[in-house]
C-alpha cells in the first residue's frame, strides 16, 4: 500500500462523521496537535532570537571584516545560550510532506472515483480547482476538451479464457493508455492499452479476451469504467464523448481569498506575539514586509497553480488553528518567563539577605 493510498484510507475513517470535508479539518486537526510541541519549541525560538538580536548585531558588526571569527562568534553565542536558529523551521519542514501527500491524493484517481464530487458547505467538489471543468463521473460519456490527456487506475479486472482475475495490477497508469487517432470532443474517442501493461503470467496474457479498467481524464478528473476488447496484441475501447470547456470555480476562488486572509492573520499574530523591548527596528521592519509579502505571494501563486478545493480548506483550517495555537503558546510562555523573573528576584532577595547575616 503505498502512501496515497493510505492518506485516503485515513480521510475515509475521519469522515464517517460528516464526509469527507469534515475528515480533512479532522485530519488537520491531529496533525496539529501532534505538532504542538514543535509549536511551543518555534515560538520560543522566535521569542528569544527577538531578545538576543540586538547582541548578535553587535558581533556581526565587530567582526563584519572576518567572516570566519564572525561565524565561530556566532556559533559561540548559540552555545551559551542553547539558541539553535533553526528551530523555528522545524514545523514548516514536517507540514510540507503533509501538504505534498494531500495535494497527491486529492488529485489522485482513486480519491476522485470514490468522493472526488463531495461537497462541503459553500465547496462543490473538494476535487475542483479553480479553473477547471470537473466532470461527472460515471454517467456513460465522456466530457472531453481537444488536448485533454488521460490515465487508468490502479488495477483492472480481466477476463481469461475460463477464468476472471480481480484486482490485476497495472504498471505506469499514467502511460499506459494511449488515443488511437485523434480526440474530437462530441465524437466517439478509441482508448488502446498495451498487454504489457498488465502484471501477468506470459501464458495468461495469452488467454485475455477482456478487460475492464478505469480512464480517467487528467484535466476534467472525470472517470468511466470501459470494457477493453482484446485485438491482436493489445486491449482496445471506444467510447462516447462530450464537449466541455474550463470554467472559473467561484467557490474555490473564496477558499484562496481565506486562505490569504487567515495567512495574513497568522503572520500577524505570530509577529506580536514574540516582538520584544529589545528587538531591533530594522530587523523589524524586514520582519513586517516579509510578514506582508509572503500572505500576498503565496495567495497569488495560487490563482496560477491548480490547488484542489480540499488541499485549501486544510490550509484554512491548519491557518485558524495555529492563530489559537500561537495565542495559547504564548500565554504559557509568558507564565514561563513570569515565573523565571520571579525566581531571579526571590534568589537575589535570599542572596542580600546572606550578606547582611554575615554583617
Amino acid at each position: 500500500m503505498d502512501f496515497i493510498t493510505i492518506t485516503i484510507e485515513i480521510l475515509k475513517s475521519l469522515s464517517i462523521i460528516g464526509g469527507f470535508g469534515v475528515g480533512i479539518i479532522l485530519l488537520t486537526v491531529l496533525v496539529r496537535l501532534a505538532m504542538w510541541p514543535l509549536g511551543v519549541s518555534q515560538q520560543r525560538s522566535m521569542r528569544t532570537m527577538q531578545m538576543l538580536q540586538p547582541k548578535m548585531k553587535a558581533i556581526q558588526e565587530r567582526y563584519k571584516n572576518d567572516p570566519q571569527q564572525m561565524q565561530t562568534k556566532m556559533m559561540e553565542f548559540y552555545k551559551e545560550h542553547k539558541f539553535n536558529p533553526m528551530a523555528g523551521c522545524f514545523p514548516l519542514l514536517i507540514q510540507m510532506p503533509i501538504f505534498i501527500l494531500l495535494y497527491s491524493a486529492l488529485m489522485s484517481p482513486q480519491f476522485i472515483q470514490i468522493a472526488g464530487d463531495s461537497p462541503f458547505l459553500f465547496i462543490n467538489r473538494l476535487d475542483a480547482t479553480l479553473k477547471t471543468n470537473a466532470g461527472i463521473s460515471n454517467d456513460g460519456v465522456l466530457g472531453v476538451s481537444k488536448y485533454d490527456s488521460f490515465m487508468l487506475g490502479k488495477t483492472a479486472k480481466v477476463y481469461l479464457d475460463k477464468e476472471t482475475l480481480d484486482n490485476v495490477k497495472i504498471s505506469k497508469p499514467n502511460k499506459a493508455v494511449e488515443i488511437q487517432g485523434e480526440l474530437t470532443p462530441g465524437e466517439t474517442v478509441d482508448f488502446k492499452v498495451s498487454l504489457d501493461n498488465l502484471d501477468l503470467k506470459f501464458s495468461q496474457l495469452d488467454k485475455i479476451k477482456k478487460a475492464e479498467m478505469t480512464v480517467t481524464d487528467l484535466q476534467t478528473k472525470e472517470s468511466e469504467l470501459m470494457t477493453f476488447e482484446r485485438k491482436d496484441g493489445i486491449l482496445v475501447a471506444s467510447f462516447p464523448t462530450k464537449e466541455v470547456k474550463n470554467t472559473l470555480h467561484y467557490d474555490v476562488l473564496i477558499l484562496i481569498v481565506l486562505f490569504g486572509l487567515t495567512m495574513f492573520a497568522t503572520q500577524k499574530i505570530m509577529m506580536a506575539t514574540s516582538k520584544t523591548k529589545n528587538q531591533d527596528p530594522a530587523q523589524e521592519a524586514i520582519q513586517k514586509s516579509m510578514n506582508t509579502f509572503m500572505p500576498i505571494m503565496l495567495t497569488a501563486t495560487f490563482v496560477f497553480i491548480p490547488i484542489p478545493a480540499g488541499v485549501l480548506l486544510y490550509l484554512i483550517s491548519s491557518n485558524i488553528i495555529q492563530v489559537i495555537q500561537t495565542v495559547v503558546i504564548n500565554k504559557q510562555l509568558e507564565k514561563e518567563d513570569e515565573k523565571k523573573k520571579q525566581k531571579i528576584d526571590d534568589d537575589v532577595v535570599a542572596k542580600a539577605k546572606k550578606v547582611e547575616n554575615k554583617k
